[in-house]
């Protein structure tokens, strides 16, 4: 069985925890590892290996933190140019394997608490996988929530052995509170009659075999199928990687899995699940599930505090049911059931200074390892660089600055031009504007340096790569 995770995400929703190149499934919230991580492990124990849907920026991301994890032989990746939603990513995707293989379709950025239930409902949607129904799972509602669509089932006994795969009746929007709370009051009522419940909350996690999957798509949204089809066809592959042309993927009609065949397939069962599962899609969800920082309160209750910094001193008077998130650049205060609208102060944000959308605190990911800006003005700007073992950045040059280059740790190789040298802890080296250049980490340890850019320009797009080894334009 292979799990395709879904891996895309914009970073809005618990911004300025995550970011447009640090979504929040990356973010390392529980005990030094992210939701994408839990999700690889949690899926590696009923799945022989995972086909991860990406973009570029975030293939790296999942390349590094699945290496921590030792997986990466058991890992391929397809890499779309620009996002169309669920139903082209998990068509592409099963494009790539056999038709019989049976495939869990899940998201990279959910927490389920209940592994054991976890592993016993799997078992039960691949039992009806391999009588050839598309499998949703459909999670157990525990309040009238506004923000998940939902799934009607037919209504049976709770004794009735086929709860193990309800026949959907209808799957509905996400409603509003007066509707979320008619869904709730009807479940009470049922399960007091001893009957199992009719509405379920939509994980976004599916499970069918490919070929059928293809097939349902194929009759219901042929459009899809035959524009990600040649999509498929035309993709450069190397090793375990597939890239999409952007051409052929800005030709795909864009839709959900739901539109495009789980509401009009007939073949359709969902698993009711009980896992202890969030979607951690906002700062009010995520309050129960991660660790509030030791704040100073006089007057104040009910308040949940987040800092990078954990030597900040957080303090409050007269503050109550507050959510108070601190990073090195940004502040969010929001009132406890309001944090939806984070979204909307990121849309502004974006209008003003697009790099707090963008990056974490001026943190920045690549493959090769990670730069902090320190320090940038008119003229100059100081970073701290840090390339990992047998890594190396793209050999390249700049038309706008000269860069000074001083190795705190590690050791350096340099080229410039046609030479080639090493460069030492508390050694420095100088480049000047248009020379062609390239920094390695030929050893065993990181390599941590200082970088002082100076000339009339310092973005990051002031960069010509000549080559590269991860094949950036």
């Amino acid at each position: 069985m292979t799990n395709i995770i879904l891996c895309g995400g914009s970073g809005t929703r618990l911004w300025p925890l995550s970011r447009k190149l640090l979504p929040k499934q990356f973010v390392k919230f529980f005990q030094n590892k992210s939701l994408f991580q839990l999700t690889i492990q949690r899926n590696s124990q009923v799945c022989n290996r995972q086909l991860i849907v990406s973009n570029t920026e975030q293939y790296f991301l999942a390349l590094d933190q699945i290496e921590e994890l030792n997986q990466k032989e058991n890992s391929q990746y397809l890499l779309e140019p620009i996002g169309k939603n669920t139903a082209p990513a998990i068509a592409l995707a099963c494009m790539e394997l056999k038709k019989d293989e049976i495939v869990l379709v899940t998201p990279s950025d959910h927490l389920i608490k209940n592994e054991k239930e976890y592993q016993k409902v799997i078992a039960q949607a691949k039992k009806l996988a391999n009588q050839e129904y598309l499998v949703t799972f459909g999670i157990t509602p525990t309040y009238p929530e506004t923000g998940f669509g939902y799934i009607e089932s037919e209504v049976l006994s709770v004794k009735s052995e086929e709860l193990s795969g309800l026949n959907v009746v209808k799957f509905h929007e996400k409603p509003n509170l007066d509707i979320a709370t008619k869904y709730i009051d009807e479940n009470i009522a049922l399960s007091t009659d001893n009957l199992a419940l009719k509405y379920y909350w939509n994980s976004g996690m599916f499970m069918f075999k490919a070929g059928v999957f293809l097939d349902e798509l194929k009759k219901y949204s042929p459009d899809i199928y035959k524009s990600s089809l040649k999509a498929y066809n035309s993709a450069k592959k190397d090793d375990s990687l597939m890239r999409i042309k952007l051409d052929d993927m800005s030709k795909i009609p864009e839709d959900s899995i739901d539109y495009a065949v789980m509401e009009k397939s007939k073949i359709v069962k969902v698993v009711p699940s009980d896992i202890g599962w969030s979607d951690l899609g906002s700062f009010d969800t995520i309050e129960s599930e991660v660790l509030s920082a030791k704040g100073y309160e006089v007057d104040s209750r009910d308040n949940f505090y987040y800092s990078d910094d954990k030597k900040k001193i957080i303090a409050t008077i007269g503050l109550e049911e507050f959510i108070v998130v601190d990073t090195k650049d940004a502040l969010l205060i929001s009132k406890k059931g309001q944090t939806q609208k984070v979204k909307e102060i990121v849309n502004q944000i974006k209008h003003s200074s697009s790099h707090l959308a963008l990056h974490t605190h001026s943190l920045v990911h690549r493959p090769w390892g990670t730069f902090e800006t320190l320090i940038e003005d008119n003229g100059y700007k100081i970073k701290r660089i840090v390339v990992k073992p047998g890594k190396r950045l793209s050999l390249q040059k700049h038309f706008h600055r000269n860069e000074h280059w001083i190795v705190v740790s590690g050791t350096a190789t340099v080229t410039v031009g046609d030479k080639k040298y090493l460069v030492r802890p508390n050694e420095s080296t100088y480049i000047k504007m248009g020379e062609i250049h390239r920094l390695s980490n030929e050893g065993k340890i990181p390599v941590v340096l200082i970088e002082a850019q100076v000339g009339e320009y310092t973005g990051e797009d002031d960069i010509i790569r000549i080559e590269d080894d991860f094949k950036r334009e």
